[in-house]
C-alpha cells in the first residue's frame, strides 16, 4: 500500500493537524499517512489528535529537526 505524504514543515499549530485532517477525509480506513513536520507541538498534537478520532500511530521518529510521524487511517 502506497503512503500519502502530508508535509507541513515550518507551520505552526494547529495547521499541521489541519492539513492532516483535510487529507484523511479524503482517504479510506487503513491508508497510510506520513506526516513530515518541524513544529515540535506536533509530537504530541497529532497523537492526541489521532487517539481522539480513532487513527493509530505507527512510527515517531526525528532526524535533525524533522519530525516523521506515521499513522493509520482508522473507522470513519
Amino acid at each position: 500500500m502506497s503512503r500519502t505524504v502530508v508535509d507541513t514543515r515550518f507551520l505552526l499549530c494547529p495547521t499541521p493537524v489541519l492539513r492532516l485532517q483535510e487529507r484523511v477525509n479524503e482517504l479510506v480506513p487503513g491508508a497510510l499517512i506520513e506526516v513530515i513536520c518541524t513544529d515540535p507541538g506536533c509530537l504530541y498534537d497529532i497523537p492526541a489528535w489521532c487517539k481522539l478520532q480513532g487513527h493509530q500511530i505507527l512510527d515517531i521518529r526525528t532526524q535533525e529537526h524533522t519530525h516523521i510521524i506515521l499513522l493509520e487511517v482508522g473507522p470513519q
